[in-house]
């Protein structure tokens, strides 16, 4: 099983906390901006304070999930081709923000559908099959991640179509979840890849103490 390169690892755990903290910070410099209902679409909207904050958070999130994508080399191709695609679509949402009297142009709202089905789906094209296959690559994993983050897309779908108040919180969420995942799978191919040196040197001392007992008799 090939292995993540160091740059894979560093930008895998780069993209939740750039992401977390860039909305954040954005959310900080609003004059009025409530983290629960409102978007962080908003944050990078025409008119908002500061709106380089969270444009920049966009693109740079973007290329952390480029760069992942690209030392996953352990995942299926179609997966990590989809997490691409999500990625940059991710990015041409920065392109095409809110506007004043239209805060959902259809620039916007294609890009961010098609980059929320790509960081959503992408494990259900990533997953492989075999004895050493990392946890998070194993076909249950991916199918259990699937679910659970189109469940958390669909609660902030929900929200924007209701209204409830709860839209920016359901967002959040899932997009923090989205972000972690592919850490979980960089960490589960490096804990897949230590076992797998630990494992020769295991079964050679097992071995030796098999001849070892044999010539005893």
């Amino acid at each position: 099983m090939r292995s993540v390169p160091w740059w894979g690892v560093v930008s895998s755990a780069a993209a939740p906390v750039l992401m977390v903290g860039g909305w954040t910070l954005a959310a900080s410099l609003q004059p009025r901006f409530d983290p629960v209902a409102d978007t962080v679409s908003a944050l990078a909207a025409q008119g908002a304070a500061d709106r380089w904050v969270m444009t920049l958070t966009f693109v740079v999130v973007g290329v952390c999930y480029v760069l992942t994508a690209l030392a996953l080399r352990p995942a299926g191709t179609a997966g990590r081709l989809i997490l691409i695609t999500g990625a940059v679509a991710g990015m041409l949402v920065a392109a095409n923000p809110e506007r004043v009297g239209d805060p959902y142009p259809w620039g916007h709202i294609i890009w961010a559908s098609i980059g929320l089905v790509g960081v959503t789906a992408w494990p259900a094209g990533a997953w492989r099959r075999g004895s050493g296959v990392p946890w998070a690559l194993r076909p249950a994993a991916a199918a259990a991640a699937v679910a659970v983050l189109l469940a958390l897309v669909m609660w902030f779908g929900a929200e924007l179509i209701t209204g409830s108040g709860q839209a920016g919180l359901a967002e959040r969420v899932a997009g923090a979840a989205q972000a972690c995942w592919p850490l979980a799978v960089v960490l589960s191919c490096l804990n897949s890849k230590m076992w797998d040196k630990a494992l020769p040197s295991h079964a050679a001392s097992g071995g030796a103490s098999s001849v070892s007992a044999a010539q005893a008799r």
